[in-house]
């Protein structure tokens, strides 16, 4: 044995612990977020994860709720009982992607839309409506009297796509090869009387390249659309009558690809909406991460053959978090013989297994004619991995003593682009926002409440350690600055950054983060910020227009606050394929003590104006219809 690094586990260990108590309790870390458990119920279990949180106020008491998606499994809301989150609430068990929230027949409760994927094109659903009461009960939507396409859904977005106050919906699919080419990104318009009526459709596109931000990048109080996923990003300027035009390669300054998601920020409070994008790539296939004062181990395969390095371990082998969706999620093959391990209890989450030597002796020579992972102990403390898969597999094991360096890939930067004139320029290095690492998300929010909105990423992480997040703050000067030490971090082995949102959960005043680790576990992290004690801030929560009873989604906020402007749309996420219903929106002042002036334009051109003369409060503008 090691006593060197058996002493040096024992002290991280003991360390870990301490800090995880520390943390856990509210202590220890009083310039920092922290991850909060007594607000947020802990989880048990690693899961698939679709997109970021989706944020609305769904029983409609004051308090946002949370709806999460463990992909593969279902979609759950999170109640927020006055600033603590009940324990996940199951509303739809399956297949489920995009999430989208709105009251599109304008009864005064809200519509919940869950995208169902289609079984790989072998089971075509159509998205299915849920409505939600202040009871906080969920019951089926009827279908249109011509229901909405069957498809493998993918992207379901609530937008007034032509200003008339009311919600139509983006419903996009992975494209269908049957369908030769023919596009399934579906444009549906509100009737006024309860119903959406498919009115159009944008250009086909390309395995997942139906990511969509809803942004407005004219100025023109139309939405666009910033299409991206597969290939290179595209731009869709919004015109009358619900039609979109493609003016990429007039707006951008070159070519984007390998974008994980894009975010609006107006970093320079200018009034117009900048452009930032996250970039990253899944691991190869056969991709493997190696941290020798550990001894821990990870590996990425899918779709075919595998084979690994015999892996010198010893007696017992441990593997941690290792997934595989359907059909090889329990698949696995024990020593000479192959005989079938045999999981104690589901296998839809990560599982951890743990073989001693004497039950897994020798391997087969021939491993061909089942699909699965082969298992075994090959003789001089070496271990075998191998197998064929056709699901994405990821795992971690540990006590491994070597294993050879893997030639990991070169990470892209991601992009800052500033807005000119509907027109964007890369202001990514100015700025100090060049960033080289493997990032799968973004959100915006005034994390320290200066008046300039920030900007946090979620790395990509290597399977092997703790994933921390990246938060630049913005400094005011059209510059951002890394907080190198800031809380932001997931702790499970096996999991791979994904999804994160944003959302004063208990209304304190702070920007909060919650974040979903793809195969791993939901985490909130309450804002601890030292510097939000110092500066001011405003809550505005909107409602619906009074004259025409417009949404509140997609309504831009503005404020002026001593000598700075901000703005905001109700909605804006960082999701992918789903969209945001939070009609909290905070703003900080900084140091601003004078009272601030508000206006609200609703999409349908409605206009409310008011003075808060009271900071740090919360106000109420529109009308609860």
């Amino acid at each position: 044995m090691n006593l060197r690094k058996h002493f040096k586990n024992i002290v991280l260990s003991i360390t870990t612990t301490v800090c995880c108590l520390m943390s856990n309790s509210g202590f220890g870390q009083s310039n920092s977020f922290i991850d909060v458990e007594k607000d947020f119920p802990k989880q048990e279990k690693n899961l698939r994860k679709w997109d970021a949180p989706v944020i609305a106020d769904l029983d409609q008491d004051g308090y946002p709720d949370l709806l999460i998606n463990d992909h593969g499994y279902g979609v759950q809301v999170c109640w927020n009982n006055k600033g603590k989150f009940e324990k996940p609430f199951d509303i739809i068990i399956g297949d489920i992607h995009g999430v989208s929230v709105g009251d599109f027949d304008k009864d005064g409760i809200l519509e919940l839309i869950v995208s169902r994927g289609g079984g790989s094109g072998s089971n075509a659903r159509n998205s299915k409506i849920f409505k939600v009461n202040k009871q906080r009960e969920f019951t089926d939507f009827p279908d249109f009297k011509k229901p909405l396409a069957l498809m493998r859904g993918r992207t379901v977005k609530f937008l007034d796509a032509d200003n008339d106050g009311d919600l139509d919906l983006l419903n996009f699919a992975f494209p269908d090869k049957d369908r030769n080419g023919e596009s399934e990104n579906y444009i549906y318009k509100n009737n006024g009387q309860g119903e959406l009526i498919l009115h159009a459709t944008l250009p086909a596109i390309k395995a997942d390249g139906q990511k969509i931000l809803v942004t407005d990048f004219n100025g023109d109080q139309v939405f666009d659309l910033i299409m991206y996923g597969g290939g290179h990003v595209k731009a869709y300027q919004g015109k009358e009558h619900m039609t979109y035009e493609d003016v990429t390669d007039k707006i951008f300054p070159y070519k984007i690809d390998k974008t994980t998601s894009v975010v609006q920020i107006d970093y320079d409070n200018d009034g117009d909406l900048d452009l930032f994008f996250t970039r990253s790539q899944e691991f190869e296939i056969g991709e493997t991460f190696y941290d020798g004062d550990s001894e821990t181990w990870g590996f990425f395969t899918k779709r075919g053959a595998f084979k690994f390095d015999d892996l010198e371990i010893g007696d017992v082998l441990d593997i941690e978090n290792f997934q595989s969706q359907w059909p090889n999620n329990d698949t696995f093959f024990i020593g000479e013989s192959a005989y079938d391990y045999e999981f104690p209890g589901e296998t839809h989450s990560g599982k951890n297994i743990r073989l001693v030597n004497s039950n897994a002796l020798g391997f087969p020579d021939d491993y061909s004619e089942k699909t699965g992972t082969y298992i075994g102990y090959v003789g001089n403390n070496n271990w075998r991995i191998s197998g064929s898969l056709w699901a994405p597999a990821t795992g971690v094991v540990h006590g491994v003593k070597d294993y050879p360096k893997y030639e990991h890939p070169k990470a892209p930067h991601d992009i800052l682009l500033e807005n000119k004139g509907g027109r964007f320029v890369d202001v990514t290095k100015k700025a100090n926002m060049f960033f080289e690492d493997f990032t799968e998300s973004a959100t915006v929010a005034d994390f320290d409440n200066n008046g300039f909105q920030d900007i946090l990423m979620v790395r990509r992480g290597d399977l092997i350690h703790k994933n921390k997040s990246v938060i630049y703050l913005n400094q005011g000067d059209a510059s951002f600055e890394l907080l190198k030490e800031h809380g932001v971090i997931t702790t499970e082995l096996g999991a791979i950054g994904m999804a994160v949102g944003t959302v004063d959960y208990d209304l304190d005043g702070k920007v909060d983060v919650v974040i979903g680790n793809e195969r791993g576990k939901w985490h909130l992290f309450r804002n601890n910020l030292k510097s939000t004690d110092k500066n001011n801030f405003t809550t505005v929560v909107v409602g619906n227009s009074k004259k025409g009873n417009a949404s509140p989604l997609g309504a831009l906020v503005t404020i002026k606050s001593c000598n700075n402007t901000q703005s905001y749309t109700i909605g804006d996420t960082g999701a992918a394929y789903s969209s945001n219903y939070n009609t909290f929106v905070h703003f900080g002042v900084g140091s601003c003590d004078k009272p601030v002036k508000v206006k609200i334009t609703w999409t349908n051109g409605e206009t409310e104006e008011t003075t808060i003369k009271s900071l740090n409060t919360k106000v109420f503008i529109g009308t609860n219809n």
